[in-house]
């Protein structure tokens, strides 16, 4: 049962995952960190080391960082933040730059003292940025998450550690797909309309771009032009091409859910377009956004930040749970969309943020769909087949350990080849 103290926690939730970020999180937590560890400096920098966990590197290695002319990976990330970065903007930190600045980040990129490492002692989520000039040395980490700064130092004093967040991060371990329910059914619009009208508007214009102009590999427009469109293509084609813009340079920002723009776009574009297709009311839309939203990131709480399992799966099936709600489901449907869309493609590995990071969303969207409407012809998965577990929670935990605890190696063996020299 939804308390009115767990109601006020599903709200703050909310608030506090579906944030704006401009670029790929990782990279852009690498350029927080360097602009942090600059002002904290507040000198003129000579040198910089930045050590980064194996899956910082893969998230960072192959994406396009915006507004540096199409520069790519953990140099250009931290280039960006030196010159042009603003910290107190957070993952908007480089929202701002002039054509000059992007001339200087390219130089920078190429000409300014920076080694990268990658300690073996490192956590999977680990940034640390150390800034040298003249006289001075700063040094900035951040774990965990992408805004976490867990330790600050200038000259090797510590200024802060291992201190509470300034907003404290809301217990997730209080969601569950029940609730979640009776959370949708019962919000006031007012409490929720700020954050989702900026879901709304932020993440149907990046799609809108992706199929505007030409991004990676084109997979949104590739959708539309080979197959009949109707409702599900579009909903794929729209969140495929949203990814297309973002892994490919596109300088517009994305809502994120779970520290990710492409978990916050999958969970968000293919709702969205059914609800406009079935001419849905906001109060609706709202409602079942909130479905969508706070499943994927019940699903993700429990994976962990980064993983060898792709995460778009759980904002995949996640969807798939708000455009059932959409067609007048709850527990009982719900959660049997969930269950069969889990079974269907868990196990997609996580190699890093790319390009065909838009084909992996379409085939998250793709097998939550699938699922929801394998259960309204009257087919479902049952206890016993594969991984599935009687009871959606049961299930969401093996998920959690398969993809914390079972894909632990391969996310090594990822990061190993990743690193191969072609």
């Amino acid at each position: 049962m939804l308390t009115k103290e767990n109601y006020t926690k599903y709200v703050k939730i909310l608030q506090e995952e579906l944030v704006p970020a401009m670029g790929c999180t990782e990279p852009i937590s690498i350029a927080y960190a360097t602009a942090k560890a600059r002002a904290v400096l507040a000198d003129t920098p000579i040198s910089a080391k930045v050590e980064v966990s194996g899956n910082i590197v893969k998230n960072a290695k192959s994406v396009t960082v915006p507004h540096t002319g199409g520069m790519r990976g953990i140099k250009s990330a931290f280039a960006a933040g030196l010159v042009a970065g603003n910290a107190d903007a957070e993952l908007e930190v480089i929202s701002n730059v002039s054509e000059e600045q992007i001339a200087e980040i390219q130089k920078a990129k190429d000409e300014f003292d920076v080694e990268v490492v990658t300690p073996e002692n490192a956590r999977v989520f680990d940034i640390g940025v150390t800034l040298r000039s003249k006289a001075h040395t700063a040094y900035v980490r951040i774990t965990n998450a992408h805004t976490n700064i867990a330790c600050i130092k200038r000259d090797g004093e510590t200024l802060y550690e291992n201190l509470p967040q300034e907003t404290e991060r809301t217990d997730r371990s209080i969601l569950n797909v029940e609730d979640i329910i009776a959370f949708a059914d019962e919000v006031r619009p007012e409490d929720v309309k700020e954050v989702l009208d900026r879901q709304i508007a932020y993440n149907m214009a990046i799609a809108e771009e992706g199929l505007k102009n030409n991004y990676g590999a084109n997979v949104g427009k590739v959708l539309l032009r080979s197959y009949q469109p109707d409702i599900k293509i579009t909903a794929k084609a729209y969140a495929a091409a949203a990814s297309d813009a973002r892994m490919n340079g596109c300088e517009l920002p994305v809502v994120i859910n779970s520290g990710s723009g492409n978990q916050g776009i999958t969970a968000s574009v293919p709702v969205i377009v059914y609800a406009r297709g079935m001419h849905c009311s906001t109060e609706k839309l709202y409602r079942a956004l909130c479905v969508s939203n706070l499943v994927t990131v019940h699903l993700k709480d429990g994976i962990g930040a980064l993983s060898a399992y792709c995460g778009v799966v759980s904002a995949g099936a996640g969807a798939a749970c708000g455009v059932a709600y959409l067609l007048g489901g709850r527990k009982k449907e719900i959660s049997h969309a969930l269950v069969n869309a889990l079974a269907i493609d868990s196990g997609i590995i996580c190699d890093g943020a790319k390009a065909s990071c838009a084909a992996k969303i379409a085939t998250a969207v793709e097998s939550g769909l699938l699922g929801l409407n394998m259960y309204y012809n009257g087919n479902q998965f049952f206890a016993g087949d594969g991984i599935v577990k009687k009871g959606v929670e049961n299930t969401i935990k093996s998920v959690s350990r398969l993809a914390q605890d079972g894909m632990r190696e391969t996310d090594k063996e990822i990061i190993r080849i990743m690193l191969e020299v072609d």
